[in-house]
C-alpha cells in the first residue's frame, strides 16, 4: 500500500502536470518494485501515467515531431514520468511490456474515463505472447549475467530476474499476458526447496536497503541458469506481425471525444 501523504503528495503533482502542460491525465499507476511486491524501505514511488491533449493537437503536418512524453527529475523519491495517448497505443500494438504492466498495476492513482477499462478489456487480442516471453526472457538474462555471478550480489536483482523467469512461466501455461505482482507469478512455483528460499528472500527484501549487497545464493543461482539454458531452445517471434489496429483507433477516437 501507498502511505496516505505520499499518494495526496503525488496527486497534487499530477494535478499540476495537468495544468502546467494543458493535458488530461488518463490514467496513473505504480509501476515498479512497489507495484510488483518486493519494495524495500527506501524504493522510489515510480509513477506512470497516460495522458491526452486536445484534438486539435493532433491534427497537424508535424505530429511526428512533437513531444509525446513528460518527464520529470525525481524529487523526494517520487519518479514521475508519463506518455502521450497516440504513443501508448501505438506502442501497445507492439505489445509494449511497459504499456501492458501499466494498465495491470494494482496501484492506481487516477482513473480517469474509460481508458484503462478499454485497454484491458481489448489485451486478449493485442498481445502477443512470443513477445512477451522474448521480453522476460531477455530481462532475465541481461539482470542475471550483468548482477548476480559474483560473489556478493544486490539482493534486490534477484527479483528482477526471478519475477521475469516466473512470468514466462506463466505465459506458457496460461497464453495470456501476466500478472505483475510477483506473488500471483510464484503461486506456479511446486520446488519447496526452491519456494521457501525466495519466500525468505522476499521477506528480508522488504527491510533492507535498495543496495544491499548479500552473498549469491545457489539456490537461486542454479534455478535461474537452468531456466535460462531451458528458455535458449525456445525460438520467440521478434517480428512484427500484421494486427489489426481498428480496435486502438477506436480507442484512440473515444479518448478524443471524451474531452
Amino acid at each position: 500500500m501507498i502511505d496516505d501523504a505520499i499518494k495526496i503528495d503525488i496527486l497534487k503533482r499530477l494535478k499540476r502536470t495537468e495544468v502546467k502542460e494543458g493535458v488530461r491525465i488518463l490514467m496513473a499507476i505504480e509501476s515498479g518494485s512497489r507495484a510488483w511486491g518486493f519494495a524495500s524501505p527506501n524504493s522510489d514511488y515510480d509513477v506512470r501515467f497516460i495522458y491526452a491533449r486536445n484534438k486539435d493537437w493532433y491534427l497537424a503536418v508535424d505530429l511526428e515531431e512533437k513531444r509525446d512524453v513528460i518527464e520529470y527529475p525525481i524529487v523526494d523519491e517520487i519518479d514521475l514520468n508519463g506518455w502521450d495517448v497516440r504513443k501508448a497505443l501505438r506502442l501497445y500494438w507492439k505489445s509494449n511490456p511497459a504499456f501492458v504492466e501499466w494498465i495491470k498495476s494494482p496501484i492506481i492513482y487516477i482513473n480517469s474515463g474509460n481508458f484503462r477499462e478499454e485497454s484491458r478489456k481489448i489485451l486478449p487480442s493485442i498481445y502477443s505472447v512470443e513477445k512477451g516471453i522474448y521480453h522476460y526472457r531477455s530481462m532475465a538474462k541481461t539482470n542475471y549475467r550483468g548482477y548476480l555471478r559474483d560473489e556478493m550480489v544486490p539482493l534486490k536483482k534477484y527479483f528482477y530476474v526471478l519475477r521475469p523467469l516466473f512470468a514466462v512461466r506463466w505465459l506458457e501455461k496460461y497464453g495470456s499476458a501476466a500478472p505483475i505482482e510477483f506473488d500471483r507469478v510464484l503461486e506456479l512455483v511446486k520446488d519447496n526447496e526452491l519456494l521457501d528460499t525466495v519466500h525468505k528472500l522476499l521477506e528480508k527484501k522488504k527491510v533492507s536497503e535498495e543496495k544491499m549487497l548479500a552473498p549469491a545464493i545457489p539456490v537461486l543461482n542454479r534455478y535461474i541458469e537452468s531456466e535460462l539454458a531451458r528458455l535458449e531452445t525456445i525460438k520467440s517471434d521478434k517480428s512484427d506481425r500484421e494486427r489489426d489496429m481498428s480496435q486502438l483507433n477506436a480507442l484512440f477516437h473515444m479518448v478524443l471525444s471524451e474531452n
